[in-house]
C-alpha cells in the first residue's frame, strides 16, 4: 500500500513512484486480471454442446489465474502488521468496496432480470468474494508470519474445509480453500521470485508445463466439472465422498501451484507497453462484471456466432481489450471514489488517512 502525497506534490510523487515500481509485479497483476476477465466472458459458453476446446482453455486458465493473483496478494501483504494506518487502508480500500460493489451488483442484476434478490452485506455477490477473502487473509497475515510451518497449517485447513458445508457468508469456503496460495505468497522473498524471473531454463520448462497442462485440460474437459476449480464447495456439495474430494482437490492444488510458478516464470521481467496498466487492475476486476452480466441478461450468448471458434476468438479479443481499457488511468481516476474512497471522516485523526490501496 502506498500513501498519497500532498496535493502540491502528488504529480511528482506519482512520476517517481511509477519509475520506482518493479515492472515485473505490475505485468503479473495485469496479465492475471486479463485472464480473469476472459474466463468470466467464456464461462456462459463452456458447457454447451461442441465446446470442448473452449472448456479446456477455461479449465487451464482457472487452474492457476486466481491462485496466481492470490499468491501475489500474499507477497504484497508481507509488511502488514495491523498498524492503525494499515487497518484504515484495509477498511477503505477493501472492506468498504466489498459492501459497496456487492450492493451495486445485486441492484444491477435485479434491474436486468426483474428479480428481487435481497441485499445481504455479509454474503459476497459473485466476484466480490475476493475482496472479503483478501480482507480476512490480510488481517490474519501477522499470525501466519509467527508460525513455524504456516504453509503446512494452511494446507491442512484447506483440506479440512472440504469436509464441511460452511455456508455462503463471507465466502468462508473459498477463504479456506485458497488460503495456502496467500500464505505461500507471505512466505516468499524477492530472491525466490528472482529464480523464476531470471532463469532461462525455468522459462523453457514453464512453456513445456503449459503444453502438457493444455493437453491434460482437453482430456479432462468432458470429465471434470468447472465447479472443482471455483473452490466454493465441500465434498457433499459436489456430491462425492470426502476421500474422493481429498484426492481430486489435492491434485488440483498441486497443478495450481505448478502452473502458477510457470505463469510467474513467463511474466515479462521488463517494462512493456502494458506495464503501467498493472496499477489499475482492481478497476478491471470490478467493472467488467457489469458488462458480462449485461451480456448474459440480454441473451447475447444465445447468438449462433458465439458457438463457433471465430466468434469466440472475437469475444476473447474484445474481453482483452475491455480489461486493458478498464485499467487505464482515466478510468482509474473516475472510479477511484468507488474503489479507493477517502474516509477521513470515519477515522480518528492522526497520521494522514489519504491513502491508496494496493
Amino acid at each position: 500500500m502506498t500513501q498519497l502525497a500532498p496535493p502540491a506534490l502528488r504529480s511528482d510523487s506519482k512520476d517517481k513512484l511509477s519509475k520506482s515500481r518493479d515492472p515485473y509485479y505490475d505485468n503479473a497483476k495485469l496479465l492475471a486480471v486479463v485472464l480473469v476477465v476472459c474466463g468470466h466472458f467464456w464461462e456462459p459458453l463452456i458447457e454447451q454442446s461442441g465446446q470442448r476446446h473452449l472448456k479446456a482453455l477455461y479449465l487451464l486458465v482457472y487452474a492457476f489465474h486466481m491462485p496466481a493473483f492470490i499468491l501475489i496478494s500474499g507477497f504484497f501483504s508481507r509488511t502488514f502488521t495491523a498498524q492503525p494506518q494499515q487497518l484504515r487502508r484495509l477498511a477503505s480500500g477493501v472492506l468498504i468496496p466489498f459492501v459497496l460493489w456487492g450492493t451495486l451488483l445485486t441492484l444491477f442484476n435485479n434491474t436486468l432480470s426483474g428479480a428481487h434478490a435481497k441485499i445481504q452485506p455479509l454474503t459476497p455477490v459473485w466476484i466480490t468474494w475476493f475482496l472479503i477473502a483478501l480482507c480476512l487473509w490480510r488481517l490474519t497475515a501477522p499470525i501466519w508470519q509467527t508460525l513455524r510451518a504456516p504453509v503446512t497449517i494452511a494446507t491442512a485447513l484447506f483440506l479440512a474445509a472440504g469436509a464441511f458445508s460452511l455456508g455462503a457468508q463471507f465466502s468462508i469456503t473459498r477463504v479456506l480453500q485458497f488460503l495456502p496460495f496467500f500464505v505461500i505468497g507471505l512466505t516468499l522473498r524477492p530472491s525466490h521470485l528472482a529464480w523464476l524471473r531470471e532463469s532461462r531454463w525455468v522459462k523453457g520448462a514453464a512453456l513445456a508445463v503449459f503444453a502438457v497442462a493444455g493437453t491434460a485440460a482437453y482430456w479432462l474437459a468432458p470429465r471434470l466439472g468447472a465447479g472443482w476449480l471455483y473452490r466454493s464447495s465441500s465434498a457433499d456439495e459436489l456430491h462425492v465422498s470426502y476421500t474422493h474430494w481429498l484426492a481430486q482437490s489435492a491434485a488440483i492444488y498441486a497443478a495450481g501451484l505448478v502452473l502458477t510458478a510457470a505463469f510467474l516464470a513467463l511474466v515479462p521481467n521488463r517494462r512493456t507497453w502494458f506495464t503501467a496498466l498493472g496499477a489499475g487492475t482492481m478497476s478491471a476486476f470490478l467493472i467488467h462484471a457489469f458488462v458480462r452480466q449485461a451480456l448474459v441478461h440480454t441473451h447475447v450468448y444465445n447468438r449462433e456466432v458465439l458457438h463457433h471458434p471465430a466468434g469466440q476468438a472475437t469475444l476473447t479479443v474484445l474481453s482483452i481489450a475491455l480489461a486493458l481499457l478498464l485499467c487505464t488511468r482515466p478510468i482509474q481516476h473516475v472510479m477511484r471514489p468507488f474503489i479507493e474512497p477517502r474516509l477521513n471522516w470515519l477515522f480518528r485523526q492522526g497520521e494522514s488517512t489519504r491513502n491508496r490501496a494496493v
